[in-house]
């Protein structure tokens, strides 16, 4: 049973979210640096976190003729968007907001991303800038029909849009078990719509990194934070969507959940550098030709048991 938390829970949640996107950052460092060959230390768990400091007092970078305010907004949607997401996610039996269309919110906060990450490559008035923000548009019509038939796969389950609704239907059977290409075309979703690891293209050394290249101090750190925020949204999604939420043997709902979590996010960050970045072109044909189609054949999967 989920129930709308009270108002501190709209204080944890962006607090959580922050506490899980750190500990990717810290596990990838500490990956980072066992693949180079370095001693690996607790230091080398904070080293990400020392450019910090640096970043916020640093001067921005000036550009002839920005648009400023697109830039600006752009730049602050990607984290945004990402922290909005969380509000209907559930932690254990509470949830800042028990909207009855919880995945359609969660969907649509993932959407804001493209518009947000397109603002901030446009701004700056630079040509890769731009590229970034056109690349991730064109990443983005290949993995949002199949992510879209994904999460339409775990709500027809459930027969709800409801995220609490959704947990409660795999009650004695996680949706993963019985929906697992839904549930992997969902976790690449996660790494699409996080523009890291395959789906840095945006991002690319190619172009300068792109969309990161022409941000500078606040404006990069808001950009690179935005990134890691959702990979630990889209990971705390997927244990309501498809790991049966908080529900475990004993340990309480909130326990289970943070496990859960931990180990989807822990899975996303290694698979994320052991994949090369994919050109958009070539992902758009897969999407298109193979993962847009057996993804709607998995959702007739729960539509034909909901009928039955």
């Amino acid at each position: 049973m989920t129930e709308a938390g009270t108002w501190w829970t709209l204080l944890a949640a962006p607090v959580l979210l922050l506490a899980l996107a750190g500990l990717a950052v810290a596990g990838s460092a500490l990956l980072d640096a066992r693949d180079a060959g370095r001693p690996v230390r607790v230091a080398t768990l904070g080293r990400p976190f020392l450019g910090v400091p640096r970043a916020l007092l640093a001067q921005p970078r000036r550009l002839p003729a920005p648009d400023v305010l697109l830039w600006r907004a752009g730049v602050i949607t990607v984290p945004v968007a990402a922290i909005l997401s969380t509000l209907v996610i559930p932690f254990g039996g509470a949830v800042v907001a028990d909207l009855s269309v919880g995945v359609v919110w969660f969907n649509a906060m993932e959407v804001l991303t493209w518009a947000g990450l397109w603002l901030a490559g446009w701004g700056p008035n630079a040509a890769f800038s731009l590229v970034g923000g056109y690349r991730f548009l064109a990443q983005g019509l290949a993995y949002e029909l199949p992510l879209m038939f994904a999460l339409i796969s775990a709500a027809t389950g459930a027969q709800s849009l409801r995220v609490g609704d959704v947990v409660a239907a795999q009650h004695g059977l996680w949706f993963a078990v019985w929906m697992p290409f839904a549930f992997v075309v969902y976790l690449a979703g996660v790494l699409a719509f996080s523009f890291l690891g395959p789906f840095a293209y945006p991002a690319g050394r190619d172009i300068a990194d792109g969309v990161l290249g022409e941000t500078s101090g606040v404006d990069q750190l808001l950009l690179q934070a935005g990134r890691w925020l959702w990979l630990a949204s889209g990971a705390a999604m997927a244990v309501p969507l498809f790991l049966g939420g908080g529900a475990g043997p004993g340990l309480p709902g909130w326990a289970w959940q943070a496990v859960k979590t931990v180990l989807v996010l822990g899975l996303l960050v290694w698979v994320m550098r052991r994949l090369p970045v994919l050109r958009a072109d070539r992902y758009v044909e897969f999407a298109w030709v193979v993962l847009l189609p057996v993804a709607v054949l998995q959702t007739l999967v729960p539509a034909l048991a909901a009928l039955g």
